[in-house]
C-alpha cells in the first residue's frame, strides 16, 4: 500500500525529515566532472573575450608596432613645440606642418605597402581556355646570357 494512503502513516517530525534528506542526498552524487577530452573545435561560434578585440596574429603584432612607434614621436614633437614657444617664433602654421609632416609622408607609404602586400596575398585569377581541334601545348624555358646574347631555347 502506498504511503499516501496508508491511514496508519502519521506525518514525519523535523529530525525525521532532516535525517531522511542527509540519507537522499547522501546515496546521490552531488557533482560529476566529466574526463571526456574537450574537443579542439567544436559546433559553437566563437565568443569575444574582454580585453583586445579579437584580430589575427599579423593584425595584432601591427596594432602594437603602432602604438609602440607613435610614443616614440611625442617627445621630439613637445622638445621642438616647446623651443619654438621659448624662442617666440611658436608659428601654428609651422606647428601644425611639423606636427603633420610625419603622417603626411607616412600616410602614402604605409598605403602603398598594404597594397602591395594585398596584391600579393591574392591567388591567381582562374583561366579557362576553350578549343576547338587539336591542340599542342608547351612549355618553353629560355635563356639568355653573355656579352653577345645567346639564346638557348629547351622544350
Amino acid at each position: 500500500m502506498p504511503a499516501e494512503t496508508d491511514p496508519t502513516r502519521t506525518a514525519m517530525t523535523e529530525q525525521e525529515a532532516a535525517a531522511e534528506a542527509r540519507r537522499i542526498i547522501a546515496d546521490f552524487a552531488t557533482s560529476y566532472r566529466d574526463q571526456t577530452p574537450v574537443p579542439r573545435y567544436g559546433t559553437a561560434p566563437p565568443v569575444a573575450q574582454p580585453g583586445i578585440p579579437p584580430m589575427s596574429q599579423r593584425t595584432t603584432e601591427t596594432a602594437r608596432a603602432v602604438m609602440f612607434c607613435s610614443l616614440a614621436t611625442v617627445p621630439p614633437g613637445l622638445i621642438a613645440v616647446a623651443v619654438m614657444v621659448a624662442s617666440e617664433h611658436a608659428n601654428p602654421t609651422v606647428i601644425g606642418m611639423i606636427c603633420a609632416a610625419p603622417a603626411a609622408i607616412a600616410v602614402p607609404i604605409l598605403a602603398l605597402a598594404r597594397l602591395l602586400r594585398g596584391a600579393k596575398d591574392l591567388p591567381p585569377a582562374e583561366v579557362h581556355h576553350h578549343y576547338s581541334g587539336h591542340v599542342d601545348q608547351r612549355t618553353v624555358h629560355t635563356k639568355t646570357t653573355g656579352l653577345w646574347a645567346r639564346t638557348n631555347n629547351q622544350q
